[in-house]
């Protein structure tokens, strides 16, 4: 394998809480870690143009492999250039390998050791998927980044099931690597897998690393365990986490996550949380999470966050926010995507500073205390 497409470099480490900061260099960008990258699962940032996308993020974000493999087809994304042509998105990209779909699509698939046999989430239409066709689909994706193909468990799955299928996605990952062709333009991440079990997370990396890929994410969090169980296997696997390589945690983006990861050394982070929540009124604000519609808000001349200087805190108030809430008009979901991207692209922002002025376990305890957190032990 030639130079990888993508590399890490840190810069500093925190002397108060062994945290990192540094620059992720991609063939469309260098992003300062650590970073959020919101999810654009259909190509597109839900209610987001690309423009807007630009002033709430990084530059970096996510689309997502099974959705464009089944619609429109991954072929007619890559005749117009990749994701990033297809969406006119000018910033960098990373892809998930559809693995995190045997998980969630639990009740209409089959895991085999070619790959997995779907029913289609609308149709039912029989599909599958192996870790070469999900590497070929992120080829034609064009991503700056690709995930090897894997299997996301219940986090409490028994111990036995659990040794399988991570056992089972080493060997999709070694795979996925051999079937991979354009690592000169394309990063492929090897997915740290096994649960609440140490030895299997251990095993799991060793056996990864074997085959150094350039980055490594970690996979099976936040899938229905408790944050203490979560922040507990942080704190090991930063100990275990190959230092010079990125670390990416998959699908974890409230708050409170986002700097506790920071702390236990995670550089990358994505989530549908921001977008999501907006779209059912929840604004993610200095003071906490708030809902808009509340009838507290209805006669509001205040912004929805004093504290931001986003565009909707510039030029809306609280009661017409509050009524598009209750109209469900559009407007209002773009609006709070808008903002709830912000605020967490900021937070990224001040973790980072935190990180390189060696303060970074104090700001969490501000941070926390502001918004009403606490640690879960």
């Amino acid at each position: 394998m030639s130079k990888p497409a993508v590399w890490h470099e840190v810069l500093h480490i925190c002397q108060q809480s062994g945290a990192r900061y540094g620059i992720l260099h991609t063939p469309h960008g260098d992003f300062e870690t650590p970073i959020f990258m919101p999810v654009g699962t259909q190509a597109t940032v839900k209610t987001l143009i690309p423009e807007e996308i630009k002033e709430v993020s990084d530059g970096l974000i996510l689309a997502n492999t099974y959705h464009l493999w089944l619609q429109p087809g991954d072929e007619i994304v890559r005749d117009f250039g990749g994701v990033r042509g297809f969406m006119n998105w000018d910033g960098s990209l990373l892809t998930d390998s559809g693995g995190f779909q045997v998980f969630s699509l639990s009740d209409i698939r089959k895991i085999t050791e070619e790959g997995v046999h779907f029913r289609h989430h609308k149709s039912g239409a029989p599909l599958f998927l192996s870790p070469e066709m999900s590497i070929q689909i992120q080829n034609n994706l064009g991503a700056d980044i690709m995930m090897s193909f894997d299997e996301c468990p219940p986090f409490h799955s028994d111990y036995e099931y659990l040794e399988n299928s991570v056992n089972r996605t080493i060997r999709w990952a070694k795979r996925g690597y051999l079937a991979h062709k354009n690592w000169d333009k394309q990063a492929l991440f090897g997915i740290v897998q096994g649960g609440p079990y140490k030895e299997l997370r251990k095993h799991c990396l060793d056996e990864l690393e074997k085959l150094d890929f350039p980055g490594y994410s970690i996979g099976g969090l936040s899938v229905g365990e408790s944050k203490k169980e979560m922040y507990q296997m942080l704190e090991y696997l930063k100990t275990i986490m190959p230092v010079g390589k990125p670390r990416y945690l998959m699908g974890v983006g409230s708050p409170d996550d986002l700097v506790v990861g920071a702390i236990n050394g995670i550089d990358m982070f994505d989530c549908v949380l921001p977008s999501r929540n907006a779209r059912h009124g929840s604004a993610l604000t200095s003071y906490g999470k708030i809902q808009v519609k509340n009838q507290k808000y209805k006669e509001s001349h205040e912004p929805l966050d004093p504290n931001c200087d986003c565009y909707v805190c510039k030029h809306y108030k609280m009661g017409y926010l509050n009524h598009l809430v209750k109209a469900d008009e559009i407007l209002g979901m773009r609006l709070l995507t808008y903002h709830n991207l912000y605020f967490l692209r900021n937070l990224m922002r001040q973790i980072r500073e935190a990180i390189k002025e060696d303060r970074l376990l104090t700001f969490r305890d501000e941070f926390f205390q502001k918004m009403g957190y606490k640690m879960p032990y």
